[in-house]
C-alpha cells in the first residue's frame, strides 16, 4: 500500500541518525499487512502471527496504526472495512468467544467444553474482545467519516456486546457461560467451581472469565477491561447516534457511565507506599489483586486507552507500582526493564509492555528510551517478539507476532510528535 511505503521513508528521514530505528521500523509496520491480513468474501481475516488464528483483540490491534493512512490509500480502507465486517460476523457467531477459525474446520483446542462452533478457535470469554471491535470501528469512521462497514452486522453485533455485557454484570445470576479444558493443562487455563469462576457480588462491573493474556482470571472482575468498556461504550454511543438508533445510544451511554462509577468506588485501593491506586482485578466483595499484566486493556494502558489522562493522580500512584518491583510482573535485567506476564516464563518482559510505557509516558526522554530499549532487544531480528529474557533477549518467545510489531510502530511515531499522541476519539 502506497501510503504504508510513504510512511516508513518519513520515517528514514527523520531518524537518519538512528538508522536502527528506521530499519526496525520498516520491518514492523507492514509485518501485519504483507503476511496477517488475508481479504475474502466475508471481510478481512488477520491472523495473530505464528498462531493461524484471529483474535478480536490481536486483530484490531494490529491494524491500528494503519487507521490514519486509510483516508488516502482506498485500498487500505477496504481492507481495514473488511476487517470490521469479519469481526462483526465473527460476534455474531459467538459473543463469547475470542478467537476465530477462517472456515468452519473446527480448529483449535480440541475437548474444550461445552462444544465449540466450529469457527470458533477458542471460546475464552474476555471483556476486551467485546471492546476492541468498537475500537476499531469507531476509530475508521474518525479517520474516513465512512459510516457503510458499520451498518447491518456491525449494528447488530453491538446490540449482542450489549446483551452479553448487561449479563455478565451479574454473572452468578444470569449467565450461561461455562468454559473447561481437560487434561494436563495450566491451572491458568481453566475456571474453578466446575468453569464458572469465583464468586462475584453484582456492583456495576462486567464479569470477564480470562485476562487479555488469556490467562483466568483470579477475581473476575477485570479492572482494565472494565476501563475499556466504558470508554468504548462512549464510542459506541456515538456511532449508534451517526447511525439513527438514538435509543441504543442511549443504553451505551448509561452502561459506560454505570461502569465508570463503578470502577471509581470498587478498584481503588490504599497501597501504604504507593498511595490511591487502580487494582488489577476484584470480585466486588472487597478483594483485590494488585499487579499489572502486559497485555492491553492494563492498567499502564489507561490513558493510551483513553479512560483518563496520563497525568491523573490515582494513575501516577498505579504507574510508579506497576513499573516497579512491587508489581509482580515488573522484571528488570542487563538490557531492559519493564511489565512482563505469568503467560510466559518469569522474569521475562514483553515489548508490548515496553512499547506502552512509551506510549503513556508524559516525558519526551522516557518515551525515547523505551524505543531505544526495544530496538536493542530484537536480536537481530528488527521485529518484536512476545517476551524475552531482560539478561539474554536472544531467549524470547514468539519469533512473529503481530500485535507487538504494530505497538512499536506507534510508539514510532509518538517519538516524532512532540507530545504523547491522542488516541482517535478519546
Amino acid at each position: 500500500m502506497h501510503s504504508v511505503h510513504a510512511l516508513i521513508r518519513e520515517v528514514e528521514q527523520a531518524f537518519a541518525q538512528q538508522p536502527e530505528v528506521a530499519l526496525t521500523f520498516a520491518r514492523c509496520l507492514p509485518n501485519s499487512l504483507e503476511t496477517a491480513l488475508q481479504p475474502g468474501p466475508g471481510g478481512t481475516f488477520v491472523i495473530t502471527g505464528d498462531i493461524p488464528a484471529m483474535w478480536l483483540r490481536d486483530a484490531a490491534a494490529q491494524v491500528w496504526p494503519y487507521l490514519p493512512l486509510c483516508a488516502g490509500d482506498p485500498p487500505l480502507r477496504e481492507l481495514l472495512a473488511g476487517v470490521i465486517r469479519q469481526q462483526a460476523r465473527q460476534l455474531l457467531t459467538d459473543p463469547y468467544a475470542n478467537a476465530f477459525n477462517a472456515a468452519p474446520s473446527g480448529a483449535g483446542h480440541a475437548g474444550d467444553q461445552p462444544p465449540r462452533h466450529p469457527l470458533v478457535w477458542e471460546r475464552k470469554f474476555e471483556l476486551d474482545s467485546l471492546c476492541y471491535p468498537i475500537r476499531l470501528a469507531h476509530g475508521y469512521w474518525r479517520h474516513t467519516g465512512d459510516l457503510e462497514p458499520l451498518r447491518g452486522d456491525f449494528l447488530s453485533a453491538l446490540r449482542v456486546i450489549l446483551e452479553v455485557m448487561h449479563t455478565e454484570q451479574r454473572h452468578d445470576e444470569r449467565s450461561a457461560y461455562r468454559f473447561w479444558r481437560p487434561g494436563e493443562v495450566p491451572a491458568t487455563d481453566n475456571l474453578p467451581a466446575g468453569g464458572r469462576g469465583h464468586p462475584t457480588a453484582p456492583c456495576g462491573l462486567i464479569w470477564s472469565a480470562f485476562r487479555p493474556s488469556d490467562d483466568a482470571c483470579e477475581l473476575n472482575y477485570h479492572v482494565p477491561g472494565n476501563m475499556m468498556a466504558a470508554v468504548e461504550l462512549a464510542h459506541a454511543a456515538e456511532l449508534a447516534g451517526r447511525l439513527d438508533d438514538p435509543e441504543l445510544a442511549a443504553v451505551c451511554r448509561a452502561l459506560g457511565h454505570e461502569i465508570r462509577a463503578a470502577i471509581e468506588e470498587h478498584a481503588v485501593v490504599s497501597h501504604p507506599d504507593f498511595g490511591r491506586l487502580y487494582a488489577y482485578e476484584t470480585d466486588g466483595r472487597g478483594h483485590h489483586v494488585l499487579m499489572d499484566d502486559a497485555n492491553v486493556p492494563s492498567l499502564l494502558s489507561a490513558p493510551y486507552l483513553g479512560y483518563l489522562s496520563a497525568d491523573d493522580p490515582t494513575y501516577r500512584a498505579t504507574r510508579r507500582f506497576v513499573l516497579s518491583p512491587a508489581n509482580p510482573y515488573f522484571a528488570r535485567g542487563a538490557f531492559a526493564q519493564g511489565v512482563g506476564s505469568p503467560h510466559t516464563p518469569a522474569g521475562h518482559v514483553w515489548p508490548i509492555g515496553l512499547a506502552m510505557a512509551g506510549l503513556t509516558a508524559t516525558d519526551a526522554a522516557e518515551r525515547r528510551a523505551a524505543l531505544d530499549m526495544l530496538v536493542s532487544t530484537t536480536a537481530g531480528t528488527r521485529l518484536m517478539h512476545e517476551s524475552f529474557h531482560p539478561d539474554d533477549p536472544a531467549t524470547f518467545t514468539r519469533e512473529w507476532f503481530g500485535w507487538a510489531n504494530g505497538l512499536f510502530a506507534e510508539l514510532v511515531l509518538a517519538v516524532l510528535a512532540p507530545e504523547p499522541r491522542a488516541v482517535p476519539g478519546s
